[in-house]
């Protein structure tokens, strides 16, 4: 009984896999034909399954593009860029997305080590920097065991030496997960989805106004207060929004 379920399952799986990879196909054709809110839907109906992937939200992002959609079509190029940051399309359509975007936000001046960390060191998600820390780990213990059974003394010193970089290596990228990961907890990424939007010192509609935002514009979420959201611009300007008129880029 139990093989005849397991078996049940994987046929499912499989055509569950073979029905969406034909709905994205379709999703693709509208999109060449033009018909871009049609190619949205589609594209929405595998996202809804938990399906993700960089092409699929580049195409997403793409559809919003064609409509003119500034919020969503940023929204989108940013989240194919999460999965793969090597995705060149995407980084091209999305300067072009961000020069339909009204505000122009520059950022405040940083350090060697801030921009080697904004460059660099957050290219790559605390779940990767992980896995260098597992790989360091590793490669370290080996290379010591190599050390610990090697007979000649030229050897012991050259596993003794690799072996200790190794382990520099995994204190230094452990060092890295760690800031990432509150990094990435303390700044939630968001996209301002609202056509045009107060931003206020408080989180309270009777509170004061103090600068407007416009569709695309990226915000970083430092807290949450009922419905609303502490928000902090790239030049350094605090404050609060309601909370539906962003939408923030999640980790996966």
């Amino acid at each position: 009984m139990r093989k005849v379920l397991f078996l049940l399952l994987i046929i499912a799986s499989q055509v569950t896999a073979q029905s969406l990879d034909s709905l994205f196909v379709s999703a693709n054709e509208l999109y060449k034909k033009g018909k871009f809110e049609e190619a949205i839907s589609a594209y929405k109906k595998i996202e809804s399954d938990k399906v993700i992937s960089s092409e699929l939200y580049y195409n997403l992002g793409n559809s919003y593009y064609k409509l003119n959609k500034v919020g969503p079509s940023i929204y989108y190029y940013e989240k194919a860029l999460q999965l793969n940051p090597l995705n060149e399309d995407a980084k091209n359509n999305l300067v072009f997305a961000k020069r339909l975007a009204l505000d122009n936000i520059e950022d405040l001046p940083q350090t060697f080590i801030q921009k080697l960390n904004t460059s660099y060191l957050q290219k790559i998600s605390y779940n990767q920097w992980a896995m260098v820390v597992v790989l360091f780990s590793f490669l370290g213990g080996l290379l010591f065991l190599f050390y610990y059974y090697a007979y000649s003394s030229s050897k012991k010193r050259l596993f003794f030496i690799t072996s200790m970089v190794c382990f520099f290596f995994l204190v230094l990228s452990i060092f890295i997960t760690y800031n990432q990961y509150n990094f990435s907890q303390n700044n939630k990424e968001a996209i301002v989805f609202a056509e045009k939007t107060e931003v206020r010192n408080a989180p309270t509609l009777n509170s004061e106004a103090i600068f407007v935002l416009h569709e695309g514009t990226k915000v970083i979420v430092l807290d949450a207060v009922d419905n609303w959201k502490k928000i902090k611009l790239a030049d350094g300007k605090l404050g609060w929004m309601i909370s539906s008129e962003i939408k923030e880029l999640e980790d996966f």
